[in-house]
């Protein structure tokens, strides 16, 4: 039983820290700051969202590699 906790406890664990990393960058584009260097570049959106993805499928790809997926 033991070992079949741990085994969800790893995975439970690699999933909100794959969750994570796009909340975090959204929590900080989401504040409403008047000096964004990105804010008003036409690219700025799509840079965030791309960061986000591409920060979460490395994250993925990692667990997934040690086994914790």
């Amino acid at each position: 039983v033991g070992t079949w906790q741990n085994d969800d406890m790893r995975r439970i664990s690699a999933w909100a820290a794959i969750f994570a990393v796009p909340t975090m960058v959204a929590g900080v584009y989401g504040m409403n700051f008047e000096h964004m260097p990105e804010l008003g570049w036409s690219y700025g959106y799509p840079l965030a969202v791309g960061l986000m993805a591409t920060a979460s499928g490395l994250l993925y790809r990692a667990f997934r590699r040690n086994g914790w997926l």
